[in-house]
């Protein structure tokens, strides 16, 4: 068989008059068009021409030879223009690699189309054709999935919905939910796509309420949400119902949670007649009432409080050591301690360590009092029915002011992290205590405690009361006030209160004051996205660089957890480029808040800038690993960081430091290699006498976070259903402030989650029952207590021996050894006897050494996040959680055998209940009441 070598005769035809010619040509042509593209491509007009010839019968067949050699030429743009003129001769199911590329190039420009400003309408109807071919050949592979990812990212509802119909509606809702929240970055379509989730939802034979109630959370729908609540109330569905609520807390803002609140009714909608039912069921325990309770908060903080109360594990001597080691005279170093032991009491209400260095305590002066005052905010965070009592000695009162003003203003900023997102009851207070004042330092606590406590109320007479303060036009009152402003506000893009705030900050002469205006600007914007680009432009522009470091936290603050490509790509670019360090500091940290959802991406892109020239933009690179990689314990996070622990800059090891500890919190040394370097790596730095304080107060802190809360919590920045934690990320954000005042530290304490499964019934009371978590107890169990210093023993000198003494001692052993003789076959017995018997000592040892593959736990035990792929329930247990995905944290229980009676867990914590109180004091004497021994 000959083989051809030329196309040119082929080519030669096309110069033939008659059609047939020409046809036959471009036959040949396209097979082999591979081959000889570089000769066809000479006469490509010939080709083109044909194209182009209305009265030529196989047009498309010349724009698919067109089309192969531009394809060839890499000419792509052509190539495709040439394609869609082919028509049905541009075969989709060929799996050739022209194919696929025309293929992706035609969906590219599609979705380029369909998401320009541009009105889509303008589509050439051909590229239209070739894309809804290819969402056929989609459905008809059963590649559901990969067409839904093209639909959605060319915001085409109708095939979105389409694909779910064909294929199997459970398990793609699942897969649309996660995908929407990752890739559709335009908030606008986002919305429309959880709005069809919700109803495809309602339609499935089983509907799957959790996942309804996620959406409406994201679409800020409270209305949608209360008729879900009262729907299920009334289908007898209860504890759905509760479960609901608790995802809801956990995931919404206090406006949205007090908006459901309102519109349930107060009670049940079918009120039970029957006797029996009314002792059942008191009548202040209706269903709604109890729904009312968990969306105020009061369940969790009660359950999490207890969780932690009981299952403390901190480490004191850590703590002492510390303290030991480091010069209390020196007020960063009392303030470092004090907020380490903050950190790590946060939530267990133990204020042991305090009590146990009064003397310690009582050289704080001036703001170290006031952090050290606030610090009792941190620990007791959660108690909200004995918050008053806990700090009424500190706290200011009327016609009293022997206490130091110092100590007032840390314990109205005390009241506000008490009571954190969840202030309803004490926000009147602080806001009288402001009113009230004219002292600095005590409104600036009142500020700190107002915006914590009053979180996204969007509350305009505190919003008024703050704005007098800030045209008082005090430095340290005015910074507190502007960041509360913000707090208040807290995601609402109020364009009023942005637009007086951001006049203020152009007027003040304070630098205080604009940062704080600055920082509470961004945080009115939080998840607003591309909502909030004029004002980032606006902000980024300023000549003002204090107002420009406002707008990257604008960028952190509205685009956080989305991964937006335009926003890394502006962070970055000042980065590199902006005049001032903190701007550019600020811009490389705010890359941890944008890529919370893939902590995996940050190591790649922070790695060049973690070498930057600038300590500055190293210190970003150390904290946006940190933010992002968060609990994770990512192995290529820690080795960047490893390095910068030995960093020239002081600062930048600090950062380090307490990076490390953030992904580093509840690992131990069996899921992660470093955990014990690191510790052993912070004492040797906090005993080191000629390290540098800075790189001293960042291994303290970490100490701090390495074991928060009585080593129960991790830093969270994403609920366990993978929404954005909004007093998560908030906290942290103004945590990072700390580098300009240091009581700002302690609003880390909102980024930590307890880790917990606590079990509830119908009652919401806590039964006793246990699940088994497949993996060793040594793997995920509490890093070992530290082993308190042994007593050094004093060695003896060998005394002095005689003569005379030695020979009456050799005379002794020579009759002793004479009488001996005889017993000795007996001895050798007993011996032989002896040791078998230890033998079979250490055998059992080993035995006993081995450890089972699995370990069973109760109710309310610490199960870290690694742990909550091993946890299954027993098959013969009394209780059966009602959701049987994301186990974890707070789960209603179904009861086998409701006749029968529960064997309750009775709570532990000191209870602002009168009577509880009295049954606590017959127990065991509580310790005296005291009040930090600060001279005034």
């Amino acid at each position: 068989m000959t083989v051809l070598t030329s196309a040119n005769g082929i080519i030669a035809l096309l110069d033939e008059p008659q059609p047939e010619l020409k046809v036959y040509a471009l036959e040949q042509l396209n097979g082999l068009v591979d081959e000889f593209w570089a000769e066809i491509s000479d006469s490509i007009a010939k080709i083109e021409i044909l194209y182009e010839d209305t009265s030529f019968n196989q047009r498309e067949l010349a724009a698919l030879v067109a089309s192969k050699v531009y394809y060839n030429l890499g000419e792509m743009d052509d190539s495709l223009t040439f394609a869609l003129g082919a028509g049905k001769k541009f075969d989709l199911s060929d799996s050739s690699e022209y194919v696929s590329t025309i293929i992706s190039k035609c969906i590219d420009k599609y979705i380029h189309l369909r998401t320009s400003e541009d009105a889509p309408e303008n589509i050439d109807p051909r590229l239209q054709d070739v894309v809804e071919r290819m969402f056929q050949r989609c459905a008809q592979d059963g590649e559901y999935e990969q067409a839904i990812g093209i639909a959605l990212e060319s915001r085409r509802l109708d095939v979105v919905k389409a694909m779910i119909e064909k294929g199997s509606p459970n398990k793609l809702l699942s897969y649309v939910l996660d995908v929407c929240m990752i890739l559709v970055q335009n908030l606008k379509f986002r919305n429309q796509v959880l709005r069809l989730l919700v109803e495809m939802y309602h339609t499935l034979k089983e509907p799957d309420y959790i996942s309804i109630s996620q959406c409406l959370v994201h679409l800020n729908d409270h209305s949608s949400c209360t008729d879900l609540l009262k729907g299920l109330v009334e289908k007898d569905n209860e504890l759905m119902a509760y479960q609901i609520s608790f995802d809801l807390e956990e995931n919404a803002t206090q406006e949205f949670l007090s908006k459901v609140a309102v519109e349930l009714p107060s009670e049940p909608a079918v009120q039970e007649s029957d006797d029996a039912m009314q002792e059942d069921k008191p009548k202040n325990d209706t269903p709604f009432k109890k729904i009312k309770s968990i969306l105020s908060g009061e369940e969790s903080i009660r359950l999490h409080l207890e969780f932690l109360y009981r299952n403390n594990h901190t480490d004191l001597l850590i703590l002492k050591n510390t303290k030991n080691a480091l010069e209390s005279r020196n007020s960063i170093y009392h303030s470092a301690v004090t907020f380490a032991n903050a950190f790590m009491q946060a939530g267990t209400t133990s204020d042991e360590f305090l009590r146990q260095n009064l003397d310690w305590l009582s050289r704080a002066t001036n703001w170290s009092k006031f952090s050290a005052t606030a610090a009792l905010g941190v620990i007791h965070k959660g108690q909200l029915a004995q918050s008053m009592n806990l700090l009424a000695p500190y706290l200011p009162q009327e016609g009293v002011s022997g206490n130091s003003s110092y100590s007032e203003g840390g314990s109205l900023y005390a009241l506000g992290l008490i009571n954190a997102n969840h202030g309803a009851d004490v926000l009147d207070f602080l806001k009288s205590a402001l009113s009230n004042t004219s002292d600095d330092v005590i409104q600036h606590g009142a500020s700190l405690g107002l915006g914590v406590a009053g979180m996204a109320t969007a509350h305009e007479g505190i919003f008024e009361d703050l704005k007098n303060v800030l045209f008082g036009d005090n430095a340290v009152a005015g910074e507190a006030a502007g960041l509360a402003m913000g707090l208040i506000m807290l995601g609402t893009g109020n364009e009023e209160a942005l637009d007086e705030m951001f006049l203020y900050a152009h007027e003040t002469q304070h630098e205080k004051i604009i940062r704080g205006l600055a920082i509470g600007m961004s945080l009115i914007m939080y998840g607003k996205e591309e909502q909030a680009d004029a004002l980032i432009k606006k902000m980024l522009e300023d000549k003002d660089p204090v107002i420009r470091y406002g707008g990257i936290y604008t960028i952190a603050m509205a685009y956080s957890g989305t991964g937006n490509n335009k926003a890394i790509r502006r962070l970055l670019h000042v980065a590199v480029s902006d005049v001032n360090d903190d701007v550019r500091r600020a811009a490389v940290t705010s890359l941890g808040f944008v890529l919370l959802r893939n902590p995996k991406q940050v190591p790649r892109i922070v790695q060049l800038l973690a070498e930057s020239y600038n300590p500055h933009v190293r210190y970003g690179a150390t904290l946006a690993l940190g933010i992002s990689c968060a609990g994770t314990g990512y192995i290529d996070a820690l080795e960047l960081l490893e390095p910068m622990t030995k960093d020239p800059v002081d600062f930048v090891r600090q950062g380090a430091f307490m990076s490390q500890a953030m992904i580093l919190i509840q690992q131990t040394e069996s899921t992660n290699p470093k955990v014990a370097s690191v510790r052993k790596l912070y004492e040797k730095i906090i005993s080191d006498k000629h390290e540098d304080p800075m790189a001293k107060f960042g291994a303290v802190l970490a100490q701090g976070i390495l074991d928060a809360g009585g080593r129960n919590v991790t830093i969270s920045l994403l609920s366990r259903t993978g929404h954005a934690n909004m007093p998560a990320i908030v906290g942290m954000a103004v945590f990072t402030q700390f580098w300009y005042w240091y009581p700002l530290t302690h609003m880390l304490s909102l980024a930590f989650t307890p880790t917990a499964i606590i079990g509830l019934n119908k009652n919401l009371d806590t039964p006793r029952f246990e699940f088994i978590s497949n993996a060793k107890a040594s793997l995920y169990a509490y890093p070992p207590a530290l082993k308190p210093p042994s007593a050094t023993v004093v060695e003896k000198v060998a005394t002095a021996v005689l003569s005379t003494t030695a020979k009456a001692k050799a005379r002794a052993k020579k009759i002793e050894k004479e009488k001996g003789d005889q017993m000795e076959v007996d001895k050798e017995e007993e011996k032989k006897e002896e040791e078998k018997k230890e033998e079979k000592k250490e055998e059992r040892k080993t035995k006993k050494k081995k450890e089972e593959n699995f370990e069973i736990l109760e109710n309310m035990a610490r199960v870290v996040p690694l742990q909550l792929k091993h946890i299954a329930f027993k098959e013969d247990s009394r209780y059966i959680p009602i959701k049987q995905e994301n186990v974890g944290g707070i789960i209603m229980l179904v009861d086998k055998k409701p006749d029968e009676e529960e064997d309750l867990i009775q709570p532990r914590v000191p209870s602002g209940d009168a009577n509880a109180r009295v049954a606590a004091e017959e127990e065991a004497a509580p310790f005296e009441p005291f009040e930090y021994p600060f001279e005034n």
